[in-house]
């Protein structure tokens, strides 16, 4: 058994858009009642969240990007982009969302659990250095990188963004950066448009950026056969020490801003595949931030089945899996990414 750590705090739920709006406060609502009754509570600890400072938040975002969003604080609404604005709390929530981050962080390099993950919103790995995109305003995991390499002295940290959509500000925040190596599986093409399988990154990036860009309809078996050919083979190659999760949940079956077919297990098989590669590579350190996932009903119920996972109330067998997976689906995958990155990762021409 292991003790994972949880960051909730009900200012994130102050952050208001319209009831109509997908990214809403019943979101977090909805999970935070689900941690009230899961078989993992024993093993959960609560980490309180802090708000980021300025000097933390300019360590990815531009100075003038900050001021604009202190300028909200207060203000009934602004209007950043046609789908993501401010209410008078946002900023407070926005800078306690990459503060809790940085304290799930803290939490797992210092040993008080085993691993993480933040519950909080707005989310962020869309938000670019110096603009709000769909939904976010802080991107939290980028943030979250800098803030490991800066108080922690990090050198290596694996990204990964299981998301349908596309982490593009996380992208374009280190693709020119060996520091981190980033992984991301989305549906392609989807909002924001950005993630082909040709995205490796440029200058000293390059080749650490990887994108599996999939068409729509992949379900649990593809997701979990896929992340178990290419993610250990890389891992193991680059020795990140640590890895950060962009838990998105958007891909379920059920959501209606996706449209793949994984259902709650899928989350179970994607986090046990990721344990085993922490485990083998940076001494089980792993940390998971909320992002998308906006099927109220079944949110609540990945997540939980992502803490049942960390905390092994329950141990998936990822073998079971890909027995069924679609091989052309998987094909179509595998093969494009190692025609793009076997130049980059001498591990992939043998998975």
């Amino acid at each position: 058994m292991r003790t994972c750590g949880i960051v909730s705090d009900l200012c994130y739920l102050h952050h208001i858009t319209d009831d109509g709006h997908p990214e809403n406060r019943r979101r977090l609502e909805a999970i935070y009642q689900k941690l009230e009754d899961t078989p993992a509570a024993s093993r959960l600890l609560s980490i309180p969240s802090r708000p980021a400072e300025r000097s933390e938040i300019l360590r990815v975002h531009t100075p003038e990007y900050w001021e604009r969003l202190a300028a909200t604080a207060g203000r009934e609404r602004t209007v950043l982009t046609p789908d993501t604005w401010t209410s008078p709390d946002s900023f407070e929530a926005a800078c306690r969302a990459s503060g809790g981050f940085f304290q799930a962080i803290s939490a797992v390099m210092d040993g008080t659990v085993d691993n993480a993950f933040a519950l909080v919103r707005p989310p962020g790995h869309h938000a670019e250095k110096s603009r709000a995109l769909g939904f976010c305003l802080f991107n939290h995991v980028a943030l979250g990188a800098r803030f490991a390499a800066d108080h922690y002295g990090v050198r290596k940290i694996l990204l990964v963004d299981w998301d349908v959509h596309h982490g593009n500000g996380t992208q374009h925040t280190f693709e020119a950066d060996d520091s981190v190596f980033f992984f991301s599986s989305h549906q392609f093409p989807h909002f924001p448009g950005t993630g082909p399988f040709t995205d490796v990154g440029r200058g000293k990036g390059e080749g650490f950026t990887m994108n599996l860009a999939l068409p729509k309809g992949y379900g649990d078996a593809e997701y979990v056969a896929l992340y178990e050919r290419v993610l250990p083979a890389v891992a193991e190659e680059y020795g990140p020490d640590l890895i950060l999760v962009s838990a998105g949940f958007d891909t379920h079956r059920l959501d209606k801003l996706g449209g793949m077919r994984m259902t709650e297990e899928g989350f179970s098989g994607l986090t046990r595949c990721l344990m085993e590669v922490a485990d083998r590579c940076c001494g089980g350190r792993l940390v998971l931030v909320l992002e998308g996932g906006y099927h109220l009903e079944t949110l609540p119920l990945c997540v939980d089945r992502v803490l049942q996972e960390l905390t092994e109330t329950t141990t998936t067998r990822i073998d079971e899996w890909l027995e069924t997976a679609d091989r052309k689906r998987i094909d179509y995958a595998l093969t494009r990414c190692q025609h793009v990155h076997r130049p980059f990762w001498k591990n992939l021409r043998a998975a």
